[in-house]
């Protein structure tokens, strides 16, 4: 029952990060109407109502790829034998 809770709480809350950010525009373009419901000795008779209708526009994301180049700097790769570490530090900092 919690799950089923936070599902709905997060649902309703991207919602309205949706229409907060302009990703979502709802409009109602037709009110509803309850149905009208006589009631008599012979029983109860509804007559049809009408569902209210939106309109829904909705963002849209494009990705997409170009060419560029990218410079980078040539490694610098010194390749010292073992027990000469000392010497290639003292080396490298004069």
């Amino acid at each position: 029952m919690r799950a089923i809770l936070l599902i709905l709480i997060l649902a309703v809350v991207v919602l309205i990060g949706a229409i907060a950010t302009g990703m979502l525009d709802i409009s109602q373009t037709r009110g509803a109407r309850a149905p009208a419901v006589d009631v008599s000795r012979n029983g109860i008779t509804a007559s049809g109502g009408q569902a209210p209708a939106f309109d829904v526009e909705t963002g849209t994301v494009s990705v997409g790829a170009k060419q560029t180049n990218v410079v980078v700097p040539a490694p610098n790769v010194t390749v010292n034998r073992a027990g000469n570490d000392a010497q290639a530090a003292t080396n490298n900092v004069q």
